[in-house]
């Protein structure tokens, strides 16, 4: 099998997306990428990120193709994990303290930073809508987010995620509680909880 059809095999197994890092990985040439391009076999999404013509653009996979640090969080996370039915006006990433926010600004990111210790905390693997799997906090992480006083998050998110928070058979409430701790947010759950619960 030549490079060309190994490229669009991997695609199509992708959810009909390839990237640059994906071709370099498996040993191929990108110079196949722009070939395929130039035959309309492949459509350039952005930069690094390639689908099949009849597939629809995840812009999800895409930020994170771009903004390998960022994690998908806020109201883009709640969306994500099937905690609100409002498709969010915004990206919401967080990213390292230290990290350089100007480029992911300049795609219309709502960007959050966090240090060190607590950006790790939480993170998972959440699938774009488009099936692509993407890197997002978890549902604990993700209430705690929403409830400081820096995220400026709309009162009926809130409390319609909480809603159906309570409602899952996946929840993790010691966990919620563990988070909440960790995020000083323990007096401003108490009271979504105890209704809830």
């Amino acid at each position: 099998m030549g490079a060309t059809e190994l490229i669009m095999q991997m695609a199509k197994k992708n959810n009909g997306m390839i990237t640059t890092a994906m071709v370099v990985e498996a040993e191929i040439s990108r110079g196949n990428l722009k070939y395929l391009v130039d035959k309309d076999l492949l459509e350039k999404a952005t930069r690094g990120v390639y689908i099949l013509p009849e597939v629809r653009e995840d812009e999800f996979f895409n930020l994170q193709s771009r903004f390998k640090r960022g994690v998908f969080s806020h109201e883009t996370a709640l969306f994500l994990l099937d905690l609100t039915d409002r498709t969010p006006n915004y990206y919401y990433m967080t990213f390292p303290a230290s990290y350089n926010l100007a480029k992911p600004k300049e795609e219309n990111v709502r960007c959050s930073q966090s240090n060190k210790s607590l950006y790790n905390i939480g993170i998972t693997i959440l699938q774009s809508p488009s099936g692509n799997s993407v890197k997002g906090y978890c549902m604990e992480r993700t209430l705690c987010d929403i409830l400081r006083l820096q995220s400026h998050t709309n009162i009926q998110v809130i409390t319609d995620a909480f809603k159906r928070y309570t409602k899952r058979p996946d929840k993790n409430i010691p966990l919620l509680s563990e988070y909440a701790k960790i995020f000083r947010v323990e007096k401003r759950i108490r009271p979504y909880l105890e209704v809830l619960l």
